[in-house]
C-alpha cells in the first residue's frame, strides 16, 4: 500500500491538493482514502461534503476521513491517561487543571498517526493521502513514532521493574494511585506492537512526503529546512508541488510581467534546492477548489504526465560503509546548514542534531569501540567518519 504525506506552511494550498491527489487517483481507478490528521479539520470544507472518524465514500473507489484526535488518544492512551489524572488530584491538583496537565506532550500527534497506521493495515486501499498539519506539526507528527518508541523502550522496563517490587509493598502503606498492570499492557501494547510498526510505515520506501510551496521566499526557505528535517530521519520526500502559480497567458499583461518572471526565479530555486525531487506545478485558478468537479480537474493540471500514486523519486538511506581502514555513516541531510549542526557519539549511538530536531542512530557493533574522527557535510549528506583512538603518550 502506497503512503503519501502532505504537508506545508500554514495557507499554501495542501489540503486541497491532498484532496485533488486523492479524487484523481480514484478516478484512474485506484482505491483511496484521503485522512485529514491536521487539527483544524478543512478537508470536509474542501470536499463540501461533512466529514467524520469513519471514513465516508465520496465517489466510486474515494473514501475521505477525519480523524478525532481526542478519540483517538483516549483509545490507545486511556488508562495511562487516567493514572496521571488521579496521581496529580491525589497530589492536590484540581481536576480541569489535572486533565489538562495529564495530556502528554506529542500524544495527540502520535495517536492520529497511529489511527493512519490503522488504516493502512485494513489493505482497503491502494493509496492512503494525510493531509498533515502546517509544516511544525507534522513534523512532530512524522517523528514522534521515533522518540516515543526510543522513550518508552527504556522508562518501561525500568517502571516495571520498580513497580513489580514497590507496589506490593506500597498499597498496603500508602493510599496514593499506583500503577496496575492494565497500565502496563497497554505501554507495552505501544510500545511492542503499535509504534514499531507505526515506525517502519512512516520511514517504508512505499511512504513518502511531498511538500507543498508557493512561489513566495518565506514558504521555500520553510520547505528547505523542512527537507532536510524529513531526510534525517529517512522520510523520503518524493515531490515538491509549486502551487497557486500564475498561468502562461497572464505573463502577457504589463501589471503581472514582473510577477511571471519573479515566478520562474523562484522555480528555478526551488528545482535546484530540491534536486533530484521533481516539482509538480498547480497554476492558479479563477475560483476556490472545492467539490469532486473542480478538485479533479486540478489534479489533472498537476498530474498531467505522472501518476499521482506514483513514487516519483527515491530518497537515498542512511548507510554504514567501510573507507580504507575506517569506517563512516553517510547521512542524506540535504540543504542542511553545518553551524546548526551538532554530532555527538554516546556508547552505541550516534545523535545528530539540526535545529529542533534529533536522531539517535544505532551503530553498528564493529563501529561501537570507535571514535569519531570527523564529521562534516559532503554534498547532500553528512559524513562522520569513525576510527580507533590513537595511543595515548606515557
Amino acid at each position: 500500500m502506497r503512503l503519501v504525506l502532505y504537508t506545508g506552511k500554514g495557507g499554501v494550498g495542501k489540503t486541497t491538493t491532498a484532496a485533488a491527489t486523492a479524487v484523481c487517483a480514484a478516478q484512474r481507478g485506484r482505491r483511496t482514502l484521503v485522512a485529514s490528521a491536521d487539527a483544524a479539520h478543512s478537508l470536509g470544507d474542501v470536499f463540501e461534503k461533512k466529514l467524520g472518524p469513519q471514513p465516508s465514500e465520496l465517489a466510486p473507489r474515494l473514501h475521505a476521513v477525519e480523524i478525532d484526535a481526542r478519540a483517538e488518544m483516549a483509545r490507545h492512551w486511556g488508562r495511562i491517561r487516567s493514572f496521571l489524572v488521579d496521581l496529580l488530584q491525589h497530589q492536590g491538583v484540581e481536576a480541569v487543571v489535572a486533565e489538562e496537565l495529564a495530556l502528554l506532550p506529542g500524544a495527540e500527534e502520535l495517536t492520529t498517526l497511529l489511527a493512519v497506521e490503522a488504516f493502512a493495515r485494513t489493505r482497503d486501499y491502494d493509496l492512503l493521502v494525510v493531509d498533515c498539519a502546517p509544516t511544525d506539526a507534522a513534523l512532530r507528527l512524522i517523528t514522534l513514532p521515533d522518540i516515543a518508541h526510543r522513550a518508552l523502550r527504556v522508562l518501561l522496563p525500568l517502571a516495571r521493574a520498580v513497580a513489580g517490587v514497590a507496589v506490593p509493598i506500597a498499597r498496603a502503606l500508602v493510599s496514593m494511585p499506583l500503577p496496575d498492570s492494565a497500565v502496563f499492557r497497554d505501554a507495552d501494547r505501544l510500545l511492542y506492537r503499535e509504534l514499531r510498526a507505526l515506525q517502519k510505515r512512516v520511514t517504508a520506501p512505499t511512504t513518502s512526503a511531498r511538500i507543498v510551496v508557493t512561489p513566495e521566499r518565506m514558504v521555500i526557505e520553510e520547505a528547505r529546512r523542512t527537507y532536510t528535517e524529513l531526510s534525517l530521519f529517512e522520510v523520503g520526500c518524493d515531490a515538491v508541488v509549486m502551487n497557486r502559480l500564475l498561468p502562461s497567458t497572464a505573463a502577457v499583461e504589463p501589471f503581472f510581467r514582473e510577477w511571471a518572471r519573479i515566478e520562474e526565479e523562484r522555480l528555478r530555486e526551488v528545482a535546484e534546492l530540491f534536486a533530484p525531487v521533481p516539482v509538480l506545478r498547480a497554476p492558479l485558478q479563477d475560483d476556490e477548489v472545492t467539490g469532486l468537479e473542480r478538485l479533479a480537474a486540478h489534479g489533472r493540471r498537476i498530474f498531467e504526465r505522472v501518476e499521482p500514486d506514483a513514487l516519483l523519486s527515491r530518497a537515498p538511506r542512511v548507510r554504514f560503509d567501510r573507507h580504507g581502514e575506517n569506517y563512516r555513516a553517510v547521512i542524506p541531510l540535504p540543504n542542511a546548514e553545518p553551524g546548526r549542526l551538532d554530532v555527538v557519539k554516546i556508547d552505541d549511538e550516534l545523535t545528530i542534531t539540526t535545529g529542533p530536531r534529533r536522531r539517535c542512530l544505532k551503530l553498528p557493533r564493529r563501529i561501537v569501540p570507535l571514535d569519531v574522527v570527523s564529521a562534516k557535510i559532503e554534498g547532500p549528506s553528512l559524513v562522520v567518519c569513525f576510527a580507533r583512538a590513537a595511543a595515548g603518550g606515557p
